[in-house]
């Protein structure tokens, strides 16, 4: 169609447009409007609202007055009757002095009720009492006889005191004869003063009124005058007729939102670019079917600056500023321009358009995980099937795992294949593939560049790999190539091939920098993805070697355990099993802080250090003490792997005295399933996480019945998005409350329960059921202090060794009890025990009240003695002492013999 030199070509929404401009040219010529006849309404106004305040104001002096009048009446009325009818009044009036008895009387009542006068005369009309007292005696001028024929009277009328309202009452003797009468009023001149005092109030009423419209008149002819910003009719006119002329000209689309993300403007160039329905003004963005990247960014707000957005099948560069920078209301304008057709203008614009977008999804969908398959998954999407029909993706397989590639790798390992179909006649997923040096990836792997094979029917390479394969795959319809290596930091990692079918154009010469593009960008994410799995894997192994390999053998618990490492990263949870004196156990689990090596590293020396804490015997809380004070001062160091804050809980279980001593450092209290189902926190004060420094912690100790569970765990099992830590709480005690198998059915079923998804945290599970030491596996006896008692000791030992069937350790044992026995006579102050204790080895220990630990020194040859701890250390296994609140205790263990281990 020819068109018109010098005017813009039609398009076919532009009738929609020409009506939602005209729409924008009324609501204007209506604020004009109102702009104009703002002074007109305020006149308007202000004569209404006056005109209706007068009319108000006389209504309401006319009813006041009226109400004025009525109410005297009434109070008139009343009083006089009152008075005529109160006792006295009428023995007085036939009394010799009616006035000496009434006028004190009357004036009371007429101050007392607030009218005017009340005036008392007797049956001659003669007034026995006044306000004034010098009428006192004269005549009255209301005619009697209706008084005195028993009638009432109420009249308005001229009195002694002016012009009032009264009435006359009749008193009545008690024979019901009339004996005189009673008048009260109120004078009309009181009745106007009251209607007078009202009037201000009323004024004052109605000029509130008045100040009020006045004001609300002038707040909204300020409020249009601010929104014109001052401006006239004809200002107003013509600035948007210039506006509007400019908007809907220009070749750059614009784009007008408020802070609710509706749609307040856009032009026609902003229509076609975005493909806007016509009646979009006034909806919301995500409503009008744009396309993602443009609703993201109107919905975002945020500032943009040339970005690239691909929208409609047009790049489009974005502009958009928030309105309340330049002091404007809440919102946002966007321009767009379409660089699309400038490209189309340098050549081949939809070939680079459709690159650029590959590029561009390329960006943002390749490299979303650190996990090596998923990356090179990403890959094979981002291409089909925009770029290629079918990829597939070989990788060497030291990079599936994390490692080094030492150079070109002869086999590679399928690690991802797409296509728009699925049945393509490809090498399988997760096939080794060895290429022999004529085919184009071995070719491109040698030379580091990718390589385009036009029509795979020629590619005499291909046939020489796998002639019958290479057969199937041109009869699928697979017709071209490019093959790309995968090169990161000089190193190949493999290598990847686009495919073309028979349903698209084969590849040129152009396509072959796409690729190299595409493929350099995902050889960046597939390396750091091996680098992350090579240090997970690493973190995994040592936290693994760091961890317990197996249980230690004891007889006070019975042990069943989960670990999981996190997903992604590597935490440093931890737990422990560690067989102490006297049959006892400690039970131990801990969270360092942070991830990876470090926190792996940090986990390892806490260990240790627990360990070798515990073979001192400390209490818990002492333990605990001393981690602190390794935690503080490895925070001091500059190191990397640095311990800075971490989480312990640290139990002790005694088999033979039922109890179960434990303490915490910031750590979640344990749980204590008793034999009958209860299930209860055992909740030690908190304490600080280790690292903290300056806070002391706190044991507590509680009783533990034979099968009871004991179930410590780190916070990685309590770590939900969705669900509260006392709700997770709950969870676990419900858990357990149910848990009625083996030990390793319960670590199942809280895993089950409570296992995050996904799961960001490590996780340490215990779950240990307590035993008790039979009553005839343990003997003890009291030591007097004196060395004579030594001798009955060692028989009442060896007695009880025979009932055991342990005559083969007799000797040593009482050699052992002889040295330590004495000892405690010799040096120790308080009661002396000693206890024989039956479990997996011969525990014998001596108690006393003394807190001094004996130390083990070597005799020189001419010393006479000195050699009795050193004896007991050569013949017992182990040896050592630990603090009671009592004193203290040494012991020494022996390996039971083979037959009754």
């Amino acid at each position: 169609m020819a068109q018109v030199p010098g005017r813009r070509p039609v398009s076919p929404d532009a009738p929609a447009r020409d009506e939602s401009a005209s729409r924008q040219r009324g609501r204007l010529r209506s604020v004009l409007n109102v702009h104009s006849v703002i002074g007109q309404m305020f006149v308007l106004q202000l004569v209404i609202i006056l005109g209706l305040v007068v009319a108000a104001v006389v209504l309401l002096v006319l009813t006041l007055q009226r109400e004025s009048t009525r109410d005297a009446k009434d109070r008139s009325l009343g009083v006089a009757q009152a008075f005529a009818q109160a006792p006295g009044v009428a023995q007085a009036l036939r009394s010799p002095d009616p006035t000496a008895v009434l006028q004190a009387r009357a004036e009371a009542a007429r101050e007392g009720s607030g009218i005017d006068f009340v005036v008392v005369v007797d049956r001659d009309g003669i007034r026995r009492t006044h306000p004034n007292p010098e009428l006192i005696g004269e005549d009255n001028d209301e005619d009697m006889s209706p008084l005195l024929a028993g009638r009432t009277i109420q009249s308005e009328t001229t009195g002694s005191l002016g012009p009032q309202y009264r009435a006359f009452v009749p008193v009545r003797a008690a024979d019901g004869a009339v004996v005189g009468a009673v008048s009260a009023g109120v004078t009309i001149e009181n009745v106007d003063d009251r209607v007078a005092q009202e009037i201000p109030a009323l004024l004052g009423a109605a000029a509130g009124a008045m100040a009020l419209t006045v004001g609300g008149a002038a707040l909204l002819s300020r409020r249009l005058l601010r929104q014109t910003h001052g401006l006239g009719p004809t200002e107003i006119t013509r600035m948007y007729e210039h506006h509007d002329a400019v908007l809907h000209s220009v070749r750059e689309g614009v784009v007008i939102v408020d802070g609710a993300r509706r749609l307040l403007l856009a032009n026609d160039e902003a229509h076609r670019l975005l493909d806007i329905p016509p009646d979009a003004q006034g909806r919301r963005t995500d409503e009008l079917g744009l396309t993602a990247p443009v609703a993201e960014l109107l919905a975002s707000g945020r500032a943009a600056t040339d970005e690239v957005i691909f929208a409609g099948g047009r790049l489009l560069a974005v502009n958009q500023r928030p309105l309340d920078r330049y002091k404007g209301p809440r919102g946002s304008v966007v321009t767009l321009r379409d660089s699309t057709e400038l490209r189309v203008l340098a050549g081949r614009a939809e070939a680079a358009t459709e690159r650029l977008k590959v590029l561009y999804d390329a960006s943002v969908r390749i490299g979303t995980s650190l996990d090596v398959t998923r990356t090179a998954e990403e890959l094979a999407e981002v291409a089909v099937p925009q770029y290629a029909d079918f990829v597939s993706v070989d990788l060497a397989e030291p990079v599936l795992h994390g490692d080094e590639p030492v150079g070109a790798e002869k086999e590679l390992r399928r690690t991802a294949v797409r296509g728009i179909r699925e049945d393509p006649p490809f090498y399988p997923l997760g096939s080794l593939i060895e290429f022999v040096r004529a085919t184009p990836q071995a070719v491109g792997l040698n030379r580091g560049r990718a390589v385009l094979e036009t029509d795979l029917a020629d590619a005499s390479g291909l046939w020489a790999q796998d002639a019958e394969r290479v057969r199937q795959i041109v009869d699928y319809g697979v017709h071209s190539l490019i093959t790309a290596p995968l090169y990161a930091r000089g190193v190949v990692l493999g290598v990847a091939n686009f495919w073309r079918s028979q349903r698209s154009e084969p590849f040129e010469d152009d396509d072959l920098a796409l690729a190299e593009e595409l493929v350099a960008r995902a050889a960046v994410c597939i390396d750091n993805a091996r680098r992350y799995t090579r240090e997970h894997t690493t973190a995994v192994a040592l936290q693994r070697s760091l961890l317990p390999r197996r249980l230690p053998e004891q007889n006070a618990v019975d042990i069943a355990y989960r670990y999981l490492p996190a997903r992604q990263g590597m935490g440093g949870d931890w737990f422990d099993v560690i067989p102490l004196p006297g049959a006892r156990v400690a039970l131990v689990v801990g969270d360092v802080v942070g991830q990876g090596l470090s926190a792996a590293a940090a986990m390892g020396r806490l260990r240790t250090a627990v360990r070798t804490f515990s073979s001192l015997d400390l209490m818990p809380d002492e333990l605990l003490a001393r981690l602190d004070e390794l935690a503080v001062g490895e925070e001091t160091r500059e190191a990397d792997d640095a311990i800075v804050g971490a989480t312990c809980l640290y139990a002790v279980y005694d088999p033979v005295a039922r109890r179960c001593a434990l303490a915490r450092a910031g750590h979640p209290p344990p749980a204590l399933t008793l034999p009958d189902g209860t299930v209860r926190y055992l909740e030690p004060p908190a304490g600080p996480p280790l690292g903290v420094g300056g806070m002391p912690f706190e044991a507590t100790e509680t009783e533990v019945p034979e099968g009871s569970r004991l179930v410590l765990y780190t916070d990685g099992l309590l770590e939900h998005r969705d669900r509260d830590i006392d709700v997770c709480l709950d969870t676990l005690a419900g858990t357990l409350r149910d848990a009625d198998g083996t030990l390793e059915d319960t670590c199942g079923a809280v895993l089950d329960a409570l296992l995050p998804e996904p799961q960001r945290d490590d996780i340490a599970l215990l779950v240990a059921r307590t035993h008790v030491l039979r009553a005839d596996r343990m003997a003890r006896w009291d030591v007097p202090r004196d060395p004579a008692a030594v001798g009955r000791v060692r028989n009442a030992v060896a007695d009880q060794l025979t009932a055991w069937e342990l005559d083969e350790l007799g000797f040593v044992t009482e050699l052992v009890l002889s040295e330590l026995i004495t000892n405690a006579i010799r040096y120790a102050s308080g009661s002396i025990g000693v206890r024989l204790l039956h479990d997996r080895k011969l525990i014998c220990e001596v108690s006393d009240g003394s807190s001094t630990s004996p130390r083990l020194r070597y005799a020189a040859t001419t010393d006479e003695g000195g050699r009795g701890l050193f004896l007991v250390a050569q013949l017992a296994d182990r040896w050592g002492t630990r603090y009671t609140a009592e004193g203290k205790v040494i012991w020494a263990e022996q390996t039971l013999p083979s037959r009754t281990a």
